[in-house]
């Protein structure tokens, strides 16, 4: 069965000749030994598809009746610990566990739930729904609702459901139909209907949406930003803007991400980390040439200049190239 989390544009495969005991044998000596060797942990595990992580940690289980990501987290430390564990965490059990950490503690970190939410298929959230219920033993959804409020949290919980539609075929009758009921919910009337925002936005396939944004700029001769920025406000705002982008293009989306994740004065590795990890095997090259064409200079040179160390050599493998 073809994963969802694998698309045709990552910089990580699988690695030819992959040998999961030969493996799982190295990287038990590399931890093992006094003082780990982080050069050979950090070219096995991103030389590496996710799957063949998962294969190599069974491996690693039965010959030394440890877990991988134990031994690793005891071994190492800081962001060097983060990334590496982030690499053999299967991708819907990581995306569950970045959501829970968004919503964790004193304040939630919106920027992160909007940035899952937003861009995750409905078969992803439906994994990463069952994943989320697996590890917490308690819903995404109730989880969401107690954390988040209004139309922001309907918006959410509608996203997390899993609902999309998936359909490739377009209905251009539909297209023009809710472009219309877009219209008539914001531009047109007095206070925004934001209920047709959140069903249209959050329940359309992606092509489905692509024709509608297009037939609502020649309904209202605004783009559907435009009349977003003007019509609504706070997170539910960023959230919709969010969905749009990635409707648009998701590498250009998630560029700018790692932009702001990167630049300014200290580096966002939380942002960093999940994106480089969750992308890695799905779009990272289109995401690289969004980066060079909108800041002048390439992903690699930046997490270059911008992190240090073992880390930053993971990363560096995890990006796959100059541009």
């Amino acid at each position: 069965m073809a994963s969802v989390w694998v698309g045709s544009r990552g910089t990580i495969r699988d690695y030819t000749g992959f040998n999961a005991s030969k493996d799982a044998e190295t990287v038990r000596k590399a931890i093992k030994g006094i003082g780990t060797d982080e050069k050979t942990l950090i070219s096995i595990l991103t030389e590496r598809s996710n799957a063949q992580r998962q294969l190599m940690a069974k491996e690693y289980r039965a010959a030394s009746g440890k877990d991988l990501k134990d031994d690793l987290k005891s071994d190492l430390s800081g962001n060097l610990e983060r990334v590496i564990v982030a690499l053999v965490t299967p991708p819907a059990v990581f995306d569950a566990k970045q959501l829970k950490k968004s919503m964790k503690g004193s304040g939630t970190n919106e920027k992160a739930l909007i940035e899952i939410l937003a861009s995750r298929s409905s078969k992803q959230m439906k994994e990463v729904s069952q994943a989320y219920y697996t590890v917490y033993k308690k819903s995404l959804g109730d989880d969401i609702s107690s954390d988040t409020s209004g139309d922001f949290r309907k918006a959410l919980l509608t996203l997390a459901d899993g609902r999309r539609d998936e359909n490739v075929k377009v209905d251009e009758h539909l297209a023009k139909k809710d472009a219309q009921v877009l219209y008539s919910a914001g531009e047109k009337k007095w206070g925004t209907d934001e209920d047709k925002f959140t069903e249209i936005l959050c329940l359309r396939s992606i092509p489905q949406l692509k024709l509608t944004f297009d037939e609502y700029r020649n309904i209202s001769k605004k783009t559907i930003e435009e009349s977003i920025q003007g019509e609504m406000s706070g997170h539910f705002e960023d959230l919709l803007l969010a969905i749009v982008q990635c409707v648009t293009n998701t590498p250009a989306f998630f560029a700018e991400r790692l932009h702001q994740s990167l630049k300014g004065a200290g580096t966002d590795e939380f942002t960093l980390n999940r994106i480089m990890v969750s992308r890695s095997e799905i779009d990272l090259l289109d995401i690289r040439a969004e980066y060079k064409k909108h800041y002048g200079c390439s992903l690699y040179s930046a997490i270059k200049s911008d992190t240090s160390g073992d880390y930053k050599t993971t990363l560096l493998m995890i990006c796959g190239g100059d541009d």
